[in-house]
């Protein structure tokens, strides 16, 4: 995708193969800032700070961290040690799972001297299997924006938190559709949820569309049922941190709101995911570990003041006690499709295994 005319991606190796670039996501949308990770503590720190955020950019992330630890030292040791202080670092979303036990397939076989070389190949084919999972998906979400297209007005679609290309290596899971519509020349509108209390929404999704020129108008999280009520909504996308096998879906706090308004005023509800955000290994979404994150992010927000300094300002009074739930979980039933890169599945077992069937041939052998 674009910032400002660039091409530009989250995360992406040096020119000169040296480290990591990142956009530190937590700067945006007031200042756009790259930052270098040249070591694995600071590609971890990279993650559990949410300098980079969303499944799928963490998982390439993470395949990059493992690669940085390698060049120091590929020992068996060295390589077990990685993976645990990269993985200790978010606990709900199954991609940072996933592109660790790659890259430990990988590389466990392999000699101490080939590791270092082999990690950065597969890095870059987590990352690049990643562009093309969000452009499938895109493909597939498509057809059903232009099924929603009526002369004279846009399609009008609800997001939730960003799972655009700021939370992938490219196009995103929710915006992919959006942007190859958008590209096509088809009429879209996006109510962009603020997402509190990150405000990723507002802060991060809101940009990308900016960057990109798609009309769009950022709301407050609670105005999403009022639109869908008024008939201002078509349909909700959103993206997702764990979908089990029976299609729960796991995703940031709020979305389970937004699909019982969506369910209650007949608005189709979909998820958009890369097929490495199933999470195979759990029944259902009552096991997934919801993160619960600081509570300075409830009791404080970061807004620019007039003057243009990017402050923090407490907006609850002192002593009073915060929860903050980072993810909650969205029942199957509430959920109208699940948009992989394979096609659209119906949320739940069977509905997914039509699509990835080696799962079935797997679980048999098992």
């Amino acid at each position: 995708m674009r910032v400002q005319g660039v091409p530009m991606r989250p995360i992406r190796v040096t020119q000169d193969g040296s480290a990591v670039e990142i956009i530190d996501q937590t700067r945006l949308p007031h200042d756009f800032a790259l930052v270098r990770l040249e070591t694995l503590e600071e590609a971890a720190l990279a993650i559990r700070a949410m300098l980079v955020r969303g499944a799928p950019l963490i998982g390439a992330t993470a395949a990059y961290g493992v690669w940085l630890a390698l060049r120091r030292e590929a020992s068996d040791v060295a390589l077990a040690k990685a993976c645990d202080v990269l993985a200790a670092t978010r606990p709900t979303a199954i991609n940072l799972r996933w592109a660790l036990e790659d890259m430990k397939s990988v590389l466990t076989p392999l000699p101490e001297a080939a590791r270092a070389a082999a990690a950065f190949e597969r890095a870059g084919h987590i990352a690049e299997e990643d562009v093309a999972m969000n452009h499938a998906i895109g493909r597939h979400g498509l057809g059903m924006i232009e099924k929603l297209a009526r002369p004279g007005r846009p399609v009008n679609i609800l997001t939730h938190c960003n799972a655009g290309w700021l939370a992938t290596v490219d196009w995103g899971t929710a915006t992919s559709p959006i942007y190859q519509a958008h590209d096509a020349g088809i009429p879209v509108h996006v109510w962009v949820d603020e997402t509190r209390p990150r405000n990723q929404g507002a802060s991060l999704t809101a940009w990308e569309m900016v960057n990109h020129g798609v009309p769009h108008t950022v709301i407050a999280d609670n105005a999403g049922g009022h639109l869908m009520q008024r008939g201002d909504v078509d349909m909700v996308i959103v993206g997702t941190d764990r979908t089990t096998a029976n299609g729960d879906v796991c995703n940031k706090i709020g979305t389970y709101l937004k699909a019982l308004a969506a369910r209650d005023n007949s608005v189709p509800f979909y998820v958009a995911l890369p097929s490495p955000t199933i999470d195979w290994s759990l029944p259902d979404g009552a096991a997934i570990p919801i993160e619960e994150r600081d509570g300075r992010e409830v009791t404080h927000i970061w807004g620019q003041s007039e003057e243009g300094s990017v402050l923090p300002v407490r907006i609850t009074p002192q002593g009073s006690a915060v929860a903050n739930p980072a993810f909650d979980v969205t029942p199957a039933r509430l959920v109208t499709g699940l948009i992989t890169e394979r096609g659209i599945a119906e949320a739940s077992t069977e509905g997914l295994l039509a699509l990835f069937p080696e799962r079935r041939l797997k679980a048999a052998g098992e």
